[in-house]
């Protein structure tokens, strides 16, 4: 069943996902995306770092936590993407071994056009721990029920955020 904006209410929570994270994928991502020791020397980050260890790239934690909202609550909605994320922080670091989940709340939801809802969730992401390792506020568009979702009635949908 797809979900439309007007499915969405103040309040709503629910928590999914299970993603494991693996050294070989934190290697990858830092060499390709974020380059810095502590994600890409085990070694080094073991014995020098703060962090005592080995961990994942901000980015990295934050692409994660987005493969889980498209695989379980964006795929099956009329989501017409975002205008952007306010408040990202990165609260712990991600280290190999760890099971991340998501959990969603929608804070708030404001009709744009005849065919377009804003509605602004905060998304955190937890260990297996159950410690928050990230947290942002997404700005989500989705298609309205009797709307067509392609667009506002000039043809545009504001995603750079002007209407």
């Amino acid at each position: 069943m797809t979900t439309f904006f007007e499915d969405f209410s103040v309040g709503d929570e629910e928590e999914f996902g299970e993603y494991d994270v693996t050294e070989d994928e934190i290697l990858a991502f830092a060499e390709k995306y974020d380059p810095q020791w502590f994600h890409t020397d085990p070694e080094r980050a073991a014995e020098e770092s703060m962090y005592g260890g080995l961990i994942a790239s901000g980015w990295h934690t934050t692409a994660m936590t987005m493969r889980m909202l498209v695989e379980e609550f964006l795929s099956e909605s009329a989501s017409l993407g975002a205008k952007g994320v306010d408040e990202l922080r990165w609260r712990r670091p991600v280290r190999p071994g760890d099971t991340l989940s998501v959990r969603t709340e929608v804070l708030e939801k404001v009709e744009e056009t005849p065919s377009r809802g804003l509605v602004r969730v905060r998304i955190t992401t937890s260990n297996g721990d159950g410690e928050d390792v990230c947290s942002m506020v997404a700005l989500t568009m989705f298609a309205r029920r009797d709307g067509s979702g392609e667009g506002d009635e000039n043809g545009e949908n504001g995603a750079d955020g002007e209407e």
